[in-house]
């Protein structure tokens, strides 16, 4: 699985590419848990370039969450509109931080 890596000022922007399954999960949660641990104060996860994503990978959403709760930022944006529907269904869009845009997100930050 592809996963570009860029800052935005403090933030550290990760946009994972294609899909998010349970054959590419354990490499997401790698890079996420990567970003999570190198301490970044701002973490963005930029769904923009995704097609599809399992409860797998809604599981290592929610892992950074976690782990980021209380001490750093955490959020999403970019969402295709049936991305946006998993989130909505599995509950996760009234829990997390989602924003329509990379710059909403952002500034939200």
């Amino acid at each position: 699985m592809e996963i570009r890596e860029e800052q935005a000022g403090d933030a550290t922007v990760l946009v994972p590419l294609a899909r998010v399954d349970s054959s590419t999960a354990k490499a997401f949660e790698a890079r996420v848990l990567a970003v999570v641990n190198a301490g970044a104060p701002k973490i963005l996860i930029d769904f923009g370039e995704l097609d599809y994503i399992s409860s797998a990978g809604l599981r290592v959403v929610l892992v950074g969450a976690k782990m980021t709760r209380g001490t750093r930022k955490f959020a999403l944006c970019s969402m295709r509109p049936h991305i946006r529907e998993v989130f909505d269904v599995s509950g996760f869009a009234k829990i997390l931080s989602i924003y329509a845009d990379r710059e909403a997100a952002l500034a939200a930050l």
